[in-house]
Parts: structure tokens; C-alpha cells; sequence
């Protein structure tokens, strides 16, 4: 019998395309098409292949398209001494989103030598539930006991296999050198990572002893009280153990020449071992600390001098810094001008996970010729892979729909209200930036775009760190 004719189901339309811009990856760029359905990139099309049918389309011709930026650290709401930082994880993540950064990843970090790592991960985890856009953590150890090689790994089960440790803050946070070791053996079973704040405590106590006698503890003297030399000490005492121990290591917040050389020749003998740098190092320098207010830029490591600040970009050019984090602290002028007078005592950090983009972006790739691609790889894709965060940091099929437009080209001007981190002050104020994000999608959703901001809710999913084994950078 003769079949009726049926007219063939047209195809459900696809949630986003994204048409006309040229797509950014670590290792490479073309312009193309970027597919997104229901929270990944389902397909990059030739610009010459007619769009599928779609619920929205965004025109980013004459713009980049990149994979949402992986900040590897923040600290949300952090306790540290007298001081707690403002934000929370409802309020950073926002900022977050604004400044092109989908992923945000969290320091566990206990509130006392004797706090337990697994319940101050647990808390952050339950606090993570507020983020709007993904996360992840950090575990920290401050000291090792019976319990700690058990610690670490229900820490890695609950999907934590990257855990800080810090050689400074004495009677605080400090971990001594028999704690490194055994984190560092530990991780190692478990496919982890250690995560390591390098500045060597008795050379930084005695410089600040030195500059007290000498009335230069505040916040003007800063630079004074914590000298590149106890960075490089530090450095090369850990990566030795490192070394011993075949185990990889990640310092955090490198602010010298010397000690990213040091990572450097490590990683040339084998030594799996990595330079995260910020922002303010790359852009900033030590003459902050001359002007009317030196408290806004009292950070540990400080900003270091001129020079040392360019010979730390050139290192950037050449590949020997693998990751950009925010180091991100929101205390207020109000915290910081407390004890003004004295660094030991005030809140060490910044505010910067909403200008980690423009700030390095500015610095690196508009003014010293970055490529986009190192560019993403620092941004995006190597905090990504160092962190066991698969699906993220790439623009391609398969991965997290989270992407940033910009037009590398468009200038601002910082303010402070302009942004919307948790603190009334930015170290950027007044200066202009290039490389703001004009378009943000975080799993799939656009929470920035010509209209504003658009809040999603509390949608963003709390990530398990998968092992590092075959991840890590070589």
C-alpha cells in the first residue's frame, strides 16, 4: 500500500550558539561556531556551516571567545588572626562571574593549629552550596599526627587532593618541615598535590624585628618586613624534599626571579613542580607602599621593586609561570586601617578575583605580547588540569559550557563602583584595563551580556578534584 507522506520532525533546538568569533585555546585559535546544550559544548562548526536551529544566538564577531577562567585561589570568608574577610560565596562567586571567572576554588584552611582539616572542609563544602558558579577546594594541614595520613585521605574522598601548607605564620598556620614532608608522601598516594605558601619564617621574623626597632613595622615598611630572600629560601628547602620524595609540588603566589628559576631547573631535573603568580605582582610595584595609602596593598608576599616586578613578567613570557590566581581577600579599609601601624598584626591580602582578567590581561598580553593562547593556558586551562578539574578550561565538545566574550581592544577605567567584590576599595583604582568579559555563560547559563548581570541562584556545583596522575603539567 502507498505510505502517506510524513513530513521528517525537525530537530529540538539547541540552547546557545555562539556565531562569528574567533575560539581561544590554550594550544591553539579559529574562528568557529560553539554549540551549547543543556550545560556542555555539544560542537564547534565551521563559521561556513548554517546555524542549527536555536533558543538563543550571540554575534561575538570581532571578539574572542575563551574558556571561563579557573581561579585556583581564593579565599572566601577567610579567618585569619583578628580579621575575617567580608565576602561570602553567594557574593564572590557574582563578582567571580563579572570578571570572566566561572570556576572559583577555595582554601580549607582551620581556624587553629589543633582545627580539624576534614570538618573545615566539610563547612566549606556546606558554605559552597550559596556559589553561583562552580567550585572546588583546597584542604590545608598545619600539623601531622597519627591521623594525618588517614586525614588525607578522606580528604581525597570527598575530592580534595590538593592541600596547602604554609612555611610562614609561626603559632598560626605554619607547618614545619617533618608536616611537609609526610603531607607531601601522603598526597602522593593518593594522586594529589601540595599546595605551598613559601616564605621562610625565621628570616621573616627577624626582618621584622629589625624593621620595629627601625619604626618601620606599618604598613609603609611593609616590603621591608618580609624580603625576596625568604621566598627563595623557601622554595629551594621544599622542592629539596619534593625532589626526595618524587612528589609534586605547586607554589602559590611566586613573586621573584629567583624563585620561579628555582621551580624551573626542578622541573628540568623531573621534579613535577609549578609557579602560580597574581596579579599585583605582574602589575604592580613597590612604589604603593610610598603613596597615601600603603595599607591597601599590604599583602604576603608584598609588591616587590620595579625591577623585580619586570624580570617576573619575562618569565611569564617565556613559559615559566603556569598559572594566574586572584589570591583574593576582601577585607575593607576599615580592617585594613585598624592596625595601619603594624603589618604583623593587620589583614594581609587583596581584593581581586572580579579584576584577575583585565589586570593580567592588561599587563601580559596588551602591553608585553603575550599570546592568547599562553594566556588561556594561565588563566584557564592549566589551573584546570593542576587542579584534576576534567571539562574545564577548554572550549570543545564535550566540555563544561562555561566561556567568556571580550574584545580585547574595549579600555575601562577601575572603579570601585564598578565592581562588586565584597570590600569598598580596589589596588586598581583609577587605572585603565583592557580585556573585560562583555559576555559570560556559566554551565551553559549567560549571566552576563549587553542586559547586565543576571543572577542564576545558587546553581553552582560543588566539584571533586579527580587524581592528578597523567593531569599535571610536564
Amino acid at each position: 500500500m502507498p505510505q502517506p507522506n510524513v513530513t521528517p520532525a525537525s530537530p529540538a533546538p539547541i540552547d546557545l550558539v555562539i556565531h562569528g568569533g574567533t575560539v581561544v585555546n590554550s594550544d591553539s585559535r579559529r574562528k568557529a561556531t560553539v554549540l551549547v546544550d543543556r550545560g556542555r559544548i555539544t560542537g564547534l562548526l565551521d563559521p561556513s556551516v548554517p546555524l542549527p536551529p536555536h533558543t538563543r544566538a550571540i554575534d561575538a564577531s570581532g571578539r574572542y571567545v575563551i574558556p571561563g577562567g579557573v581561579d585556583p585561589h581564593c579565599h572566601i570568608g577567610q579567618t585569619l588572626g583578628a580579621y575575617t574577610a567580608l565576602d561570602n560565596y553567594e557574593r564572590a562567586s557574582v563578582a567571580a562571574l563579572w570578571g570572566g571567572t566561572t570556576t572559583m576554588i577555595d582554601f580549607a584552611i582551620p581556624g587553629s593549629p589543633g582545627a580539624s582539616p576534614l570538618t573545615e572542609a566539610a563547612q566549606r563544602r556546606e558554605a559552597a552550596t550559596q556559589s553561583r558558579c562552580d567550585t572546588a577546594l583546597h584542604g590545608c594541614i598545619v600539623s601531622w599526627d597519627d591521623s594525618g595520613s588517614e586525614q588525607v585521605h578522606q580528604l581525597a574522598g570527598l575530592g580534595v587532593r590538593t592541600i596547602k601548607m604554609f612555611t610562614t605564620y609561626s603559632g598560626r598556620v605554619m607547618a614545619n618541615a617533618s608536616t611537609i614532608l609526610e603531607v607531601m608522601r601522603a598526597l602522593k598516594s593518593v594522586d594529589g598535590i601540595a599546595y605551598i605558601h613559601a616564605e621562610h619564617d625565621h628570616i621573616i621574623r627577624d626582618a621584622q624585628h629589625s624593621a620595629a626597632e627601625r619604626g618601620a613595622i606599618g604598613a609603609g615598611g611593609h616590603a621591608g618586613t618580609r624580603p625576596l630572600v625568604a621566598e627563595t629560601a623557601a622554595v629551594n628547602e621544599v622542592l629539596s624534599v619534593a625532589e626526595y620524595l618524587d612528589a609534586p609540588v605547586y607554589f602559590v603566589h611566586q613573586t621573584t626571579p629567583e624563585a620561579v628559576d628555582l621551580v624551573r631547573a626542578a622541573r628540568h631535573r623531573g621534579v613535577r613542580a609549578y609557579t602560580e603568580t597574581c596579579p599585583h605582582y605582574l602589575y604592580l610595584d613597590e612604589s604603593v607602599y610610598l603613596g597615601e595609602h600603603p595599607e591597601r596593598f599590604v599583602c604576603s608576599p608584598p609588591i616587590r621593586p620595579a625591577a623585580t616586578v619586570a624580570a617576573l613578567r619575562r618569565r611569564a613570557l617565556t613559559g615559566d609561570i603556569d598559572t594566574i590566581g586572584s589570591d583574593n581577600c576582601c577585607y575593607t579599609t576599615e580592617q585594613k586601617l585598624d592596625r595601619r601601624d603594624d603589618v604583623t598584626e593587620m589583614p594581609n591580602g587583596l581584593p581581586g578575583v572580579e579584576t584577575r582578567m583585565p589586570v593580567a590581561f592588561t599587563q601580559l598580553v596588551a602591553a608585553d605580547g603575550l599570546s592568547l593562547e599562553r594566556f588561556v593556558a594561565l588563566f584557564a586551562a592549566n589551573p584546570a588540569r593542576l587542579n584534576g578539574l576534567p571539562g574545564k578550561g577548554v572550549v570543545a565538545a564535550g566540555a563544561d559550557a562555561d566561556l567568556v566574550i571580550f574584545d580585547p581592544a574595549e579600555p575601562r577605567t577601575v572603579s570601585i563602583d564598578r565592581l562588586h567584590m565584597a570590600t569598598d576599595y580596589t589596588p586598581y583604582e583609577g587605572r585603565e584595563l583592557v580585556g573585560w568579559p562583555q559576555h559570560v555563560i556559566s554551565g551553559g547559563r549567560v549571566v552576563l551580556d549587553e542586559a547586565g548581570f543576571h543572577d542564576p541562584g545558587p546553581v553552582g556545583r560543588r566539584l571533586h578534584s579527580q587524581p592528578l596522575a597523567g593531569q599535571l603539567l610536564t
